[in-house]
């Protein structure tokens, strides 16, 4: 009953996803040339998505509200073990705080990631912020954590799961370019801002290239690590991302890569996402 709900779901997600790209295409206009504009830094790649998209991001919120699996129906009970919340480039763990009571509501224990906002070195992140929060969940559930980050917040779950392979039962990944960095030029000129406030603000703290896929610090080794078979990955992408080239939010393992419809921004309210995430986290701890 469970799998034919999930599946029932997500294919009436897939006909109201359409409904709305129907609409709002009538009124949307896209720029009608990118040559005239001043050129990204060398050390990122220019995605050709439409940002437009990403303004159907609210009536996902309101889809998930009206969805069975917002309540629990038809999902998996959780086991009470630790997930840990991951926030994207620029966000907070505020706007996850959907996402926070729907896994509580199932039966587990969410922490957010304490990190603040996404806008610092990932490796000092993970030294500073989630190894403490890993070792607070390990203390108080006693059991392995999953992870699960949204965006960039992905892309560090990824590399903090490879770093920490007897502490992590899973990790998911919700639109997170884990395959490399291409992302809408705007996301690339604010990633470049962000990139010399760091440079200045830590100096000798991080490598020069922090920020940038040619950084050789432990962050990006970690990521370019296999994940140990005895943790579930999951890969959850849209092909309508407005934000990122979804081919690098990709693993290229069926097993592991989800295709859900929505946008970037709202993964992370993005029922069908939701019951994929259920699901995925029953089969990690059914697998103990």
């Amino acid at each position: 009953m469970q799998h034919y709900a999930r599946f029932a779901h997500r294919e009436a997600g897939w006909r109201l996803w359409g409904q709305l790209q129907r609409t709002s295409k009538k009124s949307a206009t896209r720029p009608a040339t990118r040559r005239t504009r001043k050129s990204i830094p060398h050390h990122y790649l220019e995605a050709d998505t439409s940002l437009w998209t990403e303004a159907l991001f609210g009536a996902e919120i309101l889809i998930l509200h009206a969805s069975p699996v917002y309540y629990g129906l038809g999902t998996p009970r959780g086991d009470g073990s630790a997930v840990i919340l991951i926030p994207g480039f620029l966000g907070t763990d505020i706007y996850l705080t959907e996402l926070h009571a729907w896994l509580r509501r199932i039966g587990y224990r969410p922490y957010f990631s304490g990190i603040g906002i996404n806008a610092d070195c990932p490796n000092l992140l993970i030294q500073r912020r989630l190894n403490q929060t890993i070792d607070k969940a390990l203390a108080e559930t006693k059991t392995k954590v999953h992870l699960i980050g949204h965006s960039l917040g992905g892309v560090i779950a990824r590399s903090l799961a490879a770093q920490r392979p007897g502490d992590v039962a899973s990790v998911t990944t919700l639109a997170a370019p884990i395959r490399g960095t291409v992302a809408n030029r705007a996301v690339l000129r604010a990633a470049e801002a962000v990139r010399l406030r760091i440079l200045d603000e830590h100096g000798g703290g991080v490598l020069p290239g922090c920020y940038t896929g040619q950084c050789t610090c432990n962050f990006l080794n970690s990521l370019r690590r296999k994940v140990p078979a005895s943790m579930v990955e999951t890969a959850i992408y849209t092909r309508h991302d407005g934000i990122v080239d979804w081919h690098y939010c990709m693993t290229m393992d069926s097993e592991v890569d989800v295709e859900v419809p929505g946008t970037h921004i709202g993964m992370a309210f993005n029922p069908a996402a939701y019951a994929v995430v259920a699901e995925r986290l029953a089969s990690a701890h059914a697998g103990k």
